[in-house]
């Protein structure tokens, strides 16, 4: 029974080792996803919070901000290696670059404070984190080489430890930022093309007095069994809810709204062949 315990003991720690790395991952992927969708419905007015995308959806968004951001790590840490087995540093070189790289630290952390001030100039909030988690990346390595060349003074590893906490926060930050200007992206470029998306013929009961421009609203004949009494053309779907369609126009103006309609009986959906036979 004892052996029974202890093989199971093992078993749980083993399968623990997986399972925090690829539940912080997931959660990682969720949160950019999240950052990024927000990020391009906004730009047509939604909050995304009322789409109620799926955990999955949101991390299945992920891919797309953060490649360039774990590009542009890797490269640089590529970079970082190559440096490393390239230079022969001396004690008077890792000072002065230290003195250098501190000076830099300094100019980003003044521009942290001054958010106040610059806080809305563009790129700002890509700017900053990039300085200072580059200056605190290289003060660290710079540490640690001192480390070796000299003999170590006490708090070097405890400066060490918070310079890559440093880093790693500024490189979220960053990464957080660029999937805000991803999604961001994302939403101009539908703007631009929006006859991408499905086209959507819609049938209510009621008038809708939609105001977009580009949208035709036909009075349907009454006749028996009829209940849609309106028909609207020009709208295309841009994303599915819960239970709920999001329309827009087929042409972006800064005028045009967001239509929202509910997957019940109260409306009648059409979707359109695209014009390509076969």
């Amino acid at each position: 029974m004892a052996e029974q315990d202890s093989q199971l003991e093992r078993w749980v720690t083993f399968a623990a080792k997986f399972v925090t790395p690829v539940t912080l991952i997931t959660a990682l992927l969720f949160y950019f996803g999240y950052v990024s969708a927000r990020s391009q419905y906004e730009y047509f007015g939604i909050d995304v919070d009322t789409i109620g995308l799926s955990t999955q959806e949101y991390v299945m968004r992920s891919p797309q901000p953060l490649l360039v951001p774990l590009l542009v790590i890797t490269l640089l840490a590529v970079a970082g290696l190559l440096v490393h087995n390239a230079i022969h540093p001396t004690e008077t070189g890792v000072r002065r670059a230290s003195r250098a790289t501190v000076v830099l630290l300094l100019i980003g952390i003044a521009g942290l404070l001054a958010f106040p001030l610059i806080g809305q100039l563009p790129y700002y909030a890509l700017v900053v984190p990039s300085v200072i988690g580059l200056a605190a990346a290289t003060l660290a390595y710079l540490t640690y080489v001192r480390r070796k060349l000299s003999p170590p003074h006490s708090g070097q590893r405890s400066l060490i430890a918070l310079l890559i906490v440093v880093t790693v926060t500024c490189a979220f930050w960053a990464t957080a930022t660029t999937a805000q200007y991803s999604g961001r992206g994302l939403a101009k470029a539908d703007a631009e093309n929006l006859d991408q998306f499905p086209v959507v013929i819609l049938d209510t009961k009621e008038k809708l007095a939609l105001r977009s421009p580009g949208i035709e609203e036909t009075a349907l004949r009454p006749g028996e069994g009829q209940t849609f009494n309106y028909r609207y053309h020009g709208l295309r779907l841009l994303v599915v809810g819960d239970d709920r369609l999001f329309l827009v126009p087929q042409q972006w103006s800064a005028s045009d709204t967001t239509v929202v309609v509910p997957l019940d009986n109260s409306v009648r959906v059409q979707f359109q062949f695209q014009n390509d036979p076969p």
